[in-house]
């Protein structure tokens, strides 16, 4: 009965062509990314303004109907999986670039804005906006700001939550808060950066205030070859504990080669067991004096092929193959589960090798391609979802990898958040005294529980399958 008015409130509200309610309407919001979770919602909402995000809220709490927000759809933990009985809050025409604010170097963005049109507008003012997933050309600043997440330049720059300034929020209540503002100078309960990375469970962000930098003056980018993963992370290690501070430190392995290079030809070497992207980037002067230290542990590291940037173009091309990875992976594959692991840098190489010993024990290809500098890891579980078995086959192999990067000091994820995926594996890294007060937390915001529902949690039920 609740359901059956909920929808007739909505029809009030959106017009037919935004208030999806067939199941042909319905399938392409079924899952993110994850594609191995599947769940299809009662019903979807287009909403064009901020105020019918809010009432569609509104009537979901006042109906104890479940509803998630959705961008793009980009994540990889089944972050955006709907409930069977919720609605769909889908915010990609929440898509104003509000203002850009040059003198203080800040942008206020709607959530369904994507991730490189804000640097595209502040482009004009010598600016950008730092966080740069690889999927940054579709994925959104309401998505980033889920799940907290990186890119291949965190490490200098950190994530998304060392750039968002203030959020408008939207409550599981439909109340509206403003957290945080324009300055860098934070009062207060840092109440940001607790809703950012809170996977939707804490509401919606309505409108974003981000911080600007300005554009590197210079980058100097290198790509070198390696005949084995062990040597290009041992060149990590060197890089780091000389001093430097790159922009961005990336390692391939050969099936991530081989499949870039049947997709984009990056020029990539494809005899390397492993390709190491180093990029300098700032003032001219200071990049060009730490260039000819990265070129000494570069030339003394074991690399058999160095290939320095000569211009933009040789810059895009390197970085081209590598933001277009995820996706090259999926024309040599039927199916595969990105997993996104955390190690302390001196444990790399010690990982690695263990998940290639996993990878024979379940006979089943892994792909490694990563954030090396700060040790985030992304290994890449290939399989044949159409034969029987195999989906279960490559989920526990991606859990054992999972918790290997516990075992090895590190975190189950780094920015593509628990979601679905890896609720379960909570419990390796935390206490159940630690869970019951994220828990406590979590129903004083949503008491009603209607919030993106069955995510980040152990021991909730599976929205479908």
């Amino acid at each position: 009965m609740a359901a059956r008015r909920v929808l007739s409130d909505l029809a009030a509200i959106f017009p037919s062509d935004r208030l999806l309610t067939e199941r042909a309407q319905l399938i392409p919001y079924e899952s993110d990314a994850l594609t191995a979770f599947r769940a299809l919602p009662r019903a979807g909402v287009l909403p064009e303004s901020q105020d019918e995000v809010i009432e569609t809220v509104q009537l979901c709490y006042r109906a104890s109907i479940p509803f998630v927000a959705r961008g793009s759809g980009t994540s990889l933990s089944g972050g955006a999986l709907p409930d069977e009985d919720g609605v769909v809050i889908a915010l990609n025409r929440l898509n104003r670039i509000i203002r850009v604010d040059a003198e203080h170097r800040l942008a206020v963005v709607e959530a369904g804005v994507s991730n490189l049109a804000v640097s595209k507008a502040a482009a004009p003012y010598g600016l950008y906006y730092v966080p740069d997933p690889s999927s940054q050309s579709i994925c959104t600043i309401g998505g980033n700001v889920a799940f907290n997440s990186g890119g291949a330049h965190c490490l200098k720059y950190g994530m998304t939550s060392n750039h968002v300034l203030g959020i408008k929020v939207v409550l599981p209540d439909g109340d509206i808060v403003e957290m945080g503002g324009e300055s860098l100078e934070g009062v207060g309960p840092d109440l940001v950066g607790l809703f950012v990375g809170s996977e939707g469970l804490f509401g919606i962000a309505l409108e974003i205030t981000l911080r600007l930098l300005p554009v590197p003056e210079s980058y100097r980018t290198v790509l070198a070859a390696y005949s084995s993963m062990k040597d290009a992370g041992d060149t990590v290690a060197t890089v780091v504990a000389s001093g430097l501070l790159p922009g961005a430190i990336e390692i391939m392995d050969n099936l991530t080669i081989q499949a870039v290079e049947q997709s984009f030809d990056a020029g990539y070497p494809t005899d390397a067991a492993a390709l190491l992207i180093v990029e300098l980037e700032g003032e001219a002067n200071q990049v060009e004096k730490e260039f000819v230290e990265l070129e000494k542990i570069i030339n003394n590291s074991a690399a058999y092929s160095v290939r320095n940037a000569r211009d933009d173009v040789e810059r895009a091309q390197i970085w081209k193959g590598r933001k277009g990875a995820f996706g090259a992976l999926g024309a040599i594959t039927q199916a595969y589960i990105v997993q996104d692991g955390v190690v302390p840098r001196t444990q790399l190489g010690a990982v690695l090798s263990a998940i290639d010993e996993l990878s024979v024990q379940y006979g089943l290809r892994v792909a490694n391609v990563f954030h090396a500098g700060d040790g985030n890891l992304h290994p890449n579980v290939l399989y044949d979802g159409s034969q029987e078995g195999m989906l279960e086959r490559a989920e526990q192999l991606a859990g054992e990898i999972t918790k290997l990067c516990v075992r090895h000091g590190g975190v189950i994820t780094g920015e593509h958040g628990v979601g679905m995926e890896k609720r379960d594996y909570m419990r390796e890294m935390f206490a159940e005294v630690d869970l019951e007060m994220m828990q406590r937390l979590s129903r004083e915001i949503d008491p009603r529980g209607i919030a993106n529902v069955g995510k980040m949690f152990p021991g909730q039920g599976v929205p479908g399958v």
